[in-house]
């Protein structure tokens, strides 16, 4: 039986096609990039090179090369310069060009906020393309990986007892270097050395408590005011019912730093931060509002906090600064993370509809808790009160079950599926500019599935 295979031959020429256009099908992803990045204002990158010196690679390649990477969980600098040899795709952006990793990351580093200011440019593209509509929003959030080992993380109480340490081993070394007779010192030990990286140490340690002295001031700022409001509100309430108001009067809070105050090493302004599977992960926080009906990432930042319930505000600001011909938020969807008196109030005061859960959500509920109306509320009944009624109807239950089939999923897909887990980057404005890289990158995808 003779064997029919297709010959086999490397040293064809012309074994791709001539033309690089030709080397993808229709409606791929990377085409789609292209196209739309194509079609953004990049002015203010563009003129930003000085016309010096030899060609420079075309900012619209480069920054096509970031979105189709983040898209497709190629996130190095080193591995896009690697992809624009192996991968069709990469090669088709890159117009057979093969710029080096260092240009690449420069490229990123340098233009990240001109990057972050695409982002409201894509969601305008997407209301071009008639799928994107404001109205009901999801809020949440999710801890991504800082570039930064948690056992680099240094406390007050260690970095004192460290302190200490070096300056009782300096005051040795000095009384050496001063004895007369040094022929003791074991071979390899030279005291200047070991002074100077003592002292390059506790310049170190010398920063971190500086960093955490900073830090703590800050702290108390916040609890200062929250102590205040908490007693005016007290107050109000005592004057209101003419009764001494129930419950523990608020505590003062103590000024100074605490001994199990952190900071990392590597990257000082990450934080310490559980995580929803158990443990501790040196983090930050990425809060995402996504649209309930297109599933696109319309607002976003990261906070160094590792609870949600202060992020509502900020998150409905930057919703409420988007151009005006995408539409108003109407309706805000959040769980009980984001419950407080203030961001109900806040919401309404915006003309945004609040859906926030009070409590963690109950399995399993009765059948008629599911389907019938809950029992009418009494006069004057508490904001906790008035929330949990609204999402006790079958019409706010409803609203609110949209919640975990928008923003969670985005989440799963960026994480599970994009495979960013972990910044690259270090430093708290860098980072909010890598998490609008990332979004952005998500929305390019999800444009991609919506206009096909």
């Amino acid at each position: 039986m003779s064997e029919k295979f297709r010959n086999l031959d490397r040293q064809t020429p012309y074994m791709m096609p001539p033309s690089v256009n030709d080397w993808l099908p229709e409606g791929h992803l990377a085409r789609f990039i292209v196209e739309i990045v194509e079609r953004l204002d990049l002015s203010p990158i563009r003129n930003a090179y000085s016309g010096r010196g030899l060609y420079a690679h075309h900012p619209q390649m480069l920054l096509a090369l970031l979105f189709y990477g983040y898209a497709t969980g190629v996130f190095s600098s080193r591995k896009l310069e690697r992809a624009t040899y192996d991968s069709v795709a990469f090669r088709y952006i890159a117009g057979n060009e093969h710029p080096d990793h260092d240009t690449i990351a420069a490229f990123r580093k340098r233009f990240l906020p001109e990057l972050s200011a695409l982002f409201t440019q894509i969601l305008q593209i997407a209301h071009e393309m008639k799928v994107l509509k404001l109205g009901s929003i999801s809020l949440d959030g999710t801890k991504i990986q800082a570039n930064a080992s948690k056992h680099r993380a240094l406390s007050w109480g260690h970095a004192c007892k460290i302190e200490e340490q070096l300056k009782t081993e300096v005051e040795a070394l000095l009384r050496q270097a001063e004895s007369a007779d040094k022929n003791d010192l074991p071979d390899g030990y030279d005291i200047p050395e070991e002074l100077i990286r003592r002292a390059d140490r506790l310049a170190a340690i010398a920063a971190a408590k500086a960093k955490m002295e900073e830090r703590a001031a800050e702290r108390h700022t916040q609890e200062e005011a929250e102590y205040k409001r908490k007693q005016e509100a007290r107050k109000a309430k005592e004057k209101e019912t003419g009764q001494k108001a129930r419950g523990r009067e608020p505590k003062a809070p103590e000024a100074g730093v605490r001994n199990r105050d952190q900071v990392n090493l590597t990257d000082e302004e990450s934080r310490i931060m559980p995580e929803s599977g158990g443990g501790f992960e040196q983090n930050y926080n990425a809060q995402t509002s996504v649209d309930v009906e297109s599933l696109l990432v319309i607002g976003q930042h990261i906070t160094q906090q590792p609870n949600d319930k202060e992020q509502l505000v900020p998150a409905l600001e930057i919703l409420n600064a988007l151009p005006e011909e995408l539409g108003k938020v109407e309706t805000v969807l959040a769980d009980a993370g984001y419950f407080s008196a203030k961001n109900v109030e806040f919401s309404h005061e915006h003309g945004c509809e609040p859906y926030i859960a009070p409590g963690r959500e109950g399995h399993n509920p009765k059948l008629q808790e599911r389907f019938e109306e809950p029992p009418a509320l009494s006069d004057g009944a508490s904001v906790v009160d008035q929330m949990k009624h609204k999402l006790k109807t079958p019409a706010g239950r409803a609203i609110y079950a949209k919640r975990k089939s928008t923003v969670e999923p985005v989440f799963g897909v960026i994480k599970a599926v994009m495979g960013f887990r972990q910044f690259l980057l270090r430093g708290l404005e860098s980072v909010r500019g890598e998490w609008t890289l990332v979004c952005m990158a998500w929305n390019l995808k999800r444009l991609h599935v919506l206009t096909k």
